[in-house]
């Protein structure tokens, strides 16, 4: 089993940043890659970005390519995901989630958090 816990969401102002951290525990080698969704009320979840705890290979949404920086800290288990130039799009509940593979395939992830909302006002 492994266990992950989002956090640093909150209420920003459009064109504001914020950093969300991914704290992972238990088996975490046993999932090679972390990776970043987000849902958005009445749509579906989506991909964001994702890193490799091994080889810190990263993949990006073309949506936040340029604006989101995925890193991780292997030493304390956690993932970060830097979001510069939020705009009002970017708002929704933002997840982690533990996976075999560094991909944008949600099925590939099978250990997850509760969510941390992410809110930019325009």
């Amino acid at each position: 089993q492994v266990q992950v816990a989002e956090s640093g969401g909150g209420l920003v102002q459009a064109g504001g940043s914020l950093r969300l951290s991914c704290a992972a525990s238990g088996r975490t080698w046993s999932r090679d890659a972390m990776g970043w969704f987000r849902q958005a009320p009445g749509k579906e979840r989506e991909f964001v970005a994702a890193i490799g705890w091994n080889t810190g290979y990263s993949y990006y949404a073309d949506s936040v390519k340029g604006r989101c920086t995925i890193s991780r800290e292997n030493a304390k288990n956690t993932v970060y995901l830097q979001m510069n130039s939020l705009n009002p799009e970017d708002t929704a509940v933002y997840y982690c989630a533990a996976g075999q593979a560094v991909v944008s395939d949600m099925y590939n992830y099978d250990y997850w958090g509760q969510g941390t909302q992410v809110t930019v006002s325009s």
